[in-house]
């Protein structure tokens, strides 16, 4: 019998089943000793979700990956004539001052953003970054006036008073980077 404990202590997996048998004593009788057996605490998923506070808005998907170029039809062509993706027309964003143009990638998107205007603010992105790079990404929100208030009670900066309609034709608003760790990060209503 004692043997047979052995085994299923052994066998069993545990943390203390390797230490109920002595070391270099054969299994058998008397080769079992005591163990204190080991209590796991296992937390309710109450007491877990109580908590985390409730959001009465929900951050979606990835929209896009904005990326500022100083020559969009070279950029367009990149990503249309050498890589083989979809690419969309060029359209101008007067509120916004920038052109756009999405690139289809499947799960998401990029978008190329080019200067429209000389207050544009990707003109001065670009003085500041002459070959280009990433703008801002977008993430879609399911409230975008629920995100709002919500945000500004966690004192995050929002760039803007009321969303702007976006170049998916949705309410947008940006957050300022040095909130989000340096992102520029766009909310867009899903």
């Amino acid at each position: 019998m004692a043997a047979s404990l052995g085994r299923a202590a052994a066998g069993n997996g545990g943390p203390n089943a390797a230490g109920l048998l002595r070391a270099g004593a054969a299994p058998g009788v008397g080769a079992l000793q005591t163990s204190v057996p080991t209590v796991r605490t296992l937390l309710s998923s109450n007491s877990v979700s109580q908590n985390i506070p409730s959001c009465l808005w929900k951050l979606g998907r990835l929209n896009h990956v904005a990326i500022a170029v100083p020559d969009l039809e070279k950029a367009q062509s990149l990503y249309k004539d050498v890589l083989g993706a979809r690419v969309s027309e060029t359209v101008a964003l007067p509120e916004h001052g920038v052109y756009t143009v999405f690139v289809e990638l499947g799960n998401t998107k990029l978008e190329l953003l080019h200067p429209l205007g000389e207050k544009s603010p990707i003109a001065s992105f670009l003085q500041k970054n002459k070959t280009g790079g990433m703008h801002h990404i977008c993430i879609e929100v399911d409230d975008i006036k629920a995100a709002m208030a919500e945000l500004k009670k966690k004192k995050i900066r929002i760039l803007s008073e009321e969303p702007k309609i976006g170049a998916h034709g949705k309410p947008v608003i940006f957050l300022h980077p040095k909130d989000c760790h340096g992102v520029l990060v766009e909310l867009e209503q899903a």
